[in-house]
């Protein structure tokens, strides 16, 4: 089927070493099939709902992961599940994941959300925002939290250069929070780059892409 030769294609230009996350947001259940029988393991969705929704038709060993806006009072929801959440963009969040977490007896692995786009309806943090919140005093008071990386998304724009700069911006908030060594929050993963900039992003050092509509075409 044309969207299993999408999937394989972009899969196959992946350089190695880079995790693709299969965005499978409006996408039916049989779509999410076709894409696990050709070996996606990696499901992102934006929403608390729907993820819900699509769980429990999916196969056990599906690894979902929270690409979009996390409230507050939907952690619970998804603390007994999931893989990774990639939009911490507050303490406040940091907080709520940390004690549902401990009531789940699990340690849930995160990212920062850094803001580095232009336009004012994205969330996340200033990359000020998070060198101040990533130090060992915060992060000791969540010991259900475990802090992997950053997550970034880039300006809705066809100018290469201003994506460019972009995700060069959340690399370098990247790469000094690794000099931090605050272990057991090990800098691993760099979530950047979707169906529109993720040649751009890989580039740009990214080490988990967010595709969606490209691998559904």
């Amino acid at each position: 089927m044309k969207e299993i030769e999408s999937y394989l294609n972009i899969k196959q230009s992946i350089p190695e070493g880079i995790t693709l996350v299969a965005v499978s947001k409006t996408r039916s259940i049989d779509e999410m099939m076709r894409l696990y029988e050709a070996g996606q393991r990696d499901f992102g969705e934006n929403r608390v709902s729907e993820l819900l929704e699509k769980k429990d038709k999916m196969p056990l060993d599906v690894r979902w992961h929270l690409i979009g806006h996390l409230q507050t009072n939907k952690v619970k929801f998804i603390a007994p599940f999931i893989s990774l959440i990639h939009s911490i963009d507050s303490e406040k969040l940091l907080a709520e994941v940390n004690r549902q977490a401990q009531k789940q007896g699990r340690i849930i692995t995160c990212l920062w959300q850094v803001f580095v786009a232009t336009e004012d309806t994205k969330f996340g943090l200033l990359p000020e925002e998070i060198e101040t919140i990533h130090c060992k005093e915060t992060l000791d008071q969540y010991p259900n939290i475990r802090i992997s990386g950053i997550m970034a998304m880039a300006s809705l724009t066809n100018n290469a250069d201003q994506i460019h700069k972009e995700f060069a911006k959340a690399r370098a908030v990247f790469n000094q929070l690794k000099t931090n060594n605050l272990y057991p929050h090990k800098m691993e993963i760099l979530s950047m780059g979707m169906s529109s900039d993720y040649k751009i992003a890989i580039e740009e050092g990214s080490t988990m892409l967010r595709i969606g509509s490209k691998l559904f075409e």
